[in-house]
């Protein structure tokens, strides 16, 4: 028997309203992390939190952070959350629901006279999209001291480095210690995102419980050859990087689904041609390759036998190239303990959800690293994603965000010993 506790039709009309913020096309949207769009999102992201009943700020890495206190408020946290910085491409939910969700659980405490045994903390977290400036899951690797060497020099496509997208939006980086997180003062994570895939609507099951995340890779590999005139060196003399990352764009493919049972993916996503033009061999190309696996031993095995086709298409192509290691993150598993509270409030909804692992990424996967975290699925259609066609009922939404509200609850009683 489904009960309803959080406010359903408040949480649509959030939605709705955020979506209008850097809206493309019908339903699409285009909110890059840093941008004037973003600052807007969360300036309106931030006054629900309000309304929600927490105290909010914007931190130094530009994560927005909402606060409601507990009976003891020196305990470690609950931290509920998500993003809302999209893909250039983008849809009105991938994210979004997580954190407004959230936003409305906290507030359904706050109005039905709900002290949490611990604090709980909603953030919207910086950058987890990671287009902009080609590496993602930025707010929350901040907060837990994950950042690596060079990341505020990278660069946007117009030219702007992270360092003074910050800067701009209100952040200073020479101030990055005061806002991260002392060990142990997170004693919990739960992230309520859309699969992004379509195990759910194939099941017809409106919600999914997470058990783990699969590791990703992100390379970025750049090959070089020479250039000339397209109309007078013969084939048989041409050092074009094009064709020599043809291959490899087509070995990925072959490698990723050479087990057809595996979840095994890989993908090239970004390319870059130089010159670029239609009458000139081209000289240089870069592109990104992001490998993905449950399994790490798998994905290893699949990236060194990547790695040595690359070389030798190299060396039959008369081409140099470089590999440059953006991302690698091994497969992280959610905790048992909060998976068992999500099954027994979904049971006590009626619900039964199947259990599945989730090939994206998410600010789970870096939470990981610093305490247990849950995750809830929402289905959406077809289970199209980064794209404006993604879409998610608010029905499916709304079952989702009350077994968060019960879930949350019951996380924070268990925390508080």
């Amino acid at each position: 028997m489904l009960v309803q506790t959080i406010n359903s039709t408040r949480l649509q009309q959030r939605i709705k309203a955020l979506a209008q913020i850097g809206k493309i096309g019908e339903t699409g949207v285009c909110r890059l992390s840093l941008s004037k769009e973003d600052r807007q999102a969360v300036e309106l992201v931030r006054g629900w939190m309000k309304e929600a009943g927490m105290a909010t700020r914007i931190d130094h890495f530009g994560n927005l952070i909402g606060r409601l206190e507990g009976r003891n408020p020196d305990l470690p946290v609950l931290m509920l959350g998500s993003h809302i910085d999209s893909q250039p491409y983008g849809g009105r939910f991938d994210g979004t629901i997580g954190v407004l969700g959230a936003i409305e659980v906290v507030q359904s405490m706050h109005e039905q006279h709900i002290v949490p045994e611990v604090p709980i903390e909603v953030v919207s977290f910086c950058d987890e999209e990671g287009c902009r400036f080609n590496k993602g899951i930025f707010g929350v690797r901040g907060i837990t001291g994950k950042l690596e060497e060079g990341e505020l020099e990278r660069t946007d496509s117009n030219g702007v480095t992270r360092r003074q997208a910050l800067l701009d939006f209100g952040c200073d980086p020479a101030k990055f210690k005061e806002s991260e997180y002392l060990e142990g003062s997170i004693g919990a994570f739960l992230e309520m995102h859309i699969e992004q895939g379509p195990i759910l609507d194939n099941l017809n099951e409106p919600i999914g419980i997470v058990t783990g995340i699969s590791g990703p890779l992100w390379l970025t590999v750049e090959m070089t050859g020479f250039a000339g005139h397209a109309g007078s060196v013969p084939m048989s003399m041409r050092r074009d990087a094009l064709v020599g990352a043809s291959k490899a764009i087509i070995a990925l493919n072959e490698i990723a689904k050479q087990d057809s049972k595996a979840p095994s993916v890989g993908t090239v996503g970004h390319l870059q041609v130089f010159p670029n033009s239609r009458n000139i061999i081209p000289e240089k190309v870069t592109f990104t390759i992001d490998l993905r696996d449950i399994d790490l031993d798998r994905r290893n095995a699949y990236e060194n036998e990547l790695r040595t086709i690359i070389d030798q298409i190299a060396k039959e192509n008369g081409l140099k190239y470089s590999i440059k290691e953006d991302t690698n993150s091994e497969p992280r598993y959610c905790a048992d303990w909060i998976k068992d509270i999500i099954r027994n409030k979904s049971k006590k909804q009626g619900l039964n959800p199947p259990e599945l692992m989730s090939g994206p990424f998410h600010d789970s996967l870096a939470m990981s690293y610093a305490c247990d975290y849950g995750m809830i699925f929402v289905r959406c259609k077809d289970g199209i994603s980064h794209n404006p066609k993604e879409y998610a009922t608010f029905e499916d939404i709304a079952i989702g965000t009350e077994v968060l509200y019960q879930t949350a609850i019951q996380m924070a009683k268990k925390m508080k010993g």
